[in-house]
């Protein structure tokens, strides 16, 4: 099953990711800017093969948003990069919060396919992160950790609803 295969896909790019984005996560620098950047074209690269095995269920509007969303997120990102971590942490949230709602809508359509509470749970979990983030923005010292941990999370759902899925 594709959406089966897709998910195990995204936990090990997200684990791989985190765990590059926290060595570098105490600057903005040559590692992490890409990293930033890397991750909503990988969002987009994932929905785009979502939406192609999602046609027949009449799903692939959420993903199509979706794809608008994280696109503009990359774009967002490498401009918020210029301008410091509170930039790209009021980006990433917004991210978050879009992307988490559009990820609730989609698991609640796809509910008969069974695996899909870990999916549900996590756009609802993103949205929260997403607020986080943006207040973490206007603190002094904030940093690119909790992006890693956010990922980290986020894979460990996909995880989760990859096992759970029905074959």
């Amino acid at each position: 099953m594709t959406l089966r295969r897709l998910y195990f896909v995204r936990f090990g790019f997200a684990l791989v990711w985190a765990i590059l984005l926290f060595a570098s996560a105490s600057d903005l620098g040559p590692l992490s800017v890409p990293l930033l950047v890397l991750y909503p074209i990988f969002d987009v690269a994932a929905a785009v093969v979502d939406a192609r095995s999602s046609r027949a269920t009449g799903l692939a509007r959420g993903l199509y948003l979706n794809i608008a969303i994280s696109s503009l997120a990359a774009i967002g990102l490498a401009v918020a990069s210029a301008s410091g971590i509170p930039a790209v942490l009021r980006v990433w949230g917004a991210w978050a919060i879009a992307a988490g709602l559009v990820q609730l809508v989609v698991g609640v359509g796809r509910r008969r396919l069974g695996g899909q509470w870990p999916m549900i749970v996590s756009g609802a979990i993103s949205t929260l992160a997403g607020t986080s983030f943006i207040l973490q923005a206007a603190k002094d010292g904030a940093s690119l950790s909790s992006l890693a941990g956010y990922a980290v999370l986020g894979g460990i759902f996909f995880l989760v609803s990859a096992l759970r899925l029905k074959r």
